[in-house]
This record gives C-alpha cells, sequence and structure tokens, in this order.
C-alpha cells in the first residue's frame, strides 16, 4: 500500500490522502465509492438537460416520467432501464456540441426539419425514438448533403 500512496501523492495529494483513508476504513470507502458513482451517473442527465435547455418537466416528457423522477434521478442516477435512451441522447448531443455553437442548440434541437420527417429532434425524443434522434443529429448535420 505505501507504493500505492507514494504513486498518488505524485499525482495528487489528496488521492494519497484517500488512499490512507480508504486503507484505514472499509465502510468509508464504500460510501465514497457510491457517492462518486452517483455523480458520474447524474452527469449525463444534467449535461442533457443545460445542452437542450430542458426544464425537469421537459426531460419527464422524454423518458415517459414524471418532474419528481427527474429530480429524484438528478440525485441519485438514471435508472439503469432508461440508461440506453440516456445513451443515445448524449451521443446526439456530443455530435451537436461538436457542430452547433452551444447557444444554438435549444433552437435546433426545437426546430421541425425536413430531413426529420418534418418533426424535430425533441418531438422524436418525447416519442421515445432515441436512436432516431441520434441518428437523426447525424442527417441533420451531414455536410455531404450541402452542394459545393
Amino acid at each position: 500500500m505505501t507504493r500505492t500512496v507514494s504513486a498518488l501523492r505524485r499525482l495528487d495529494p489528496a488521492a494519497a490522502v484517500l488512499a490512507v483513508t480508504a486503507e484505514a476504513d472499509d465502510a468509508w470507502t464504500l460510501e465514497f465509492l457510491h457517492a462518486l458513482e452517483t455523480r458520474v451517473r447524474t452527469r449525463p442527465l444534467e449535461r442533457l438537460m443545460a445542452t437542450w435547455d430542458l426544464s425537469a418537466a421537459g426531460a419527464g416528457r422524454i423518458f415517459g416520467v414524471s418532474r419528481q423522477a427527474v429530480a429524484k434521478w438528478r440525485g441519485s442516477g438514471v435508472p439503469d432501464d432508461r440508461a440506453v435512451a440516456l445513451a443515445d441522447l448524449v451521443a446526439a448531443t456530443d455530435v451537436l456540441e461538436r457542430y452547433v455553437r452551444r447557444d444554438r442548440i435549444p433552437a435546433v434541437v426545437r426546430r421541425q426539419a425536413d430531413v426529420l420527417g418534418g418533426q424535430s429532434l425533441l418531438e422524436i425524443a418525447e416519442a421515445g425514438r432515441f436512436a432516431d434522434v441520434r441518428r437523426g443529429v447525424v442527417t441533420m448535420l451531414d455536410l455531404r448533403r450541402v452542394a459545393p
């Protein structure tokens, strides 16, 4: 353990303190890991809501749950049965953030587009067609469709 603590101290003194604390108290370590996992699991939802400018009620419409459920997810993480849906929406968000100015993304996801059958990305998401949202973003931003 001393070698591990030394290596961690070189990377970050705070990490070394955590390693020593963790060795001394397994219950603390498990609680810390649970809190860290919860934070990591909630971050994609927060990012989606911030980037798409969604309220808890708006996110609830997308996932088919109440705003109270979304509020709970923000504290405890998105349930496993919604993980794939969230992953598709985050993948779409990744593409949007790469090609669209961040302040314009809320308008882009709400704008109806011919390439989406006259629907918006938000409408498609609210219909529960999460993979179609991911594919739709790629189609919307396909620069090969633009004439030279």
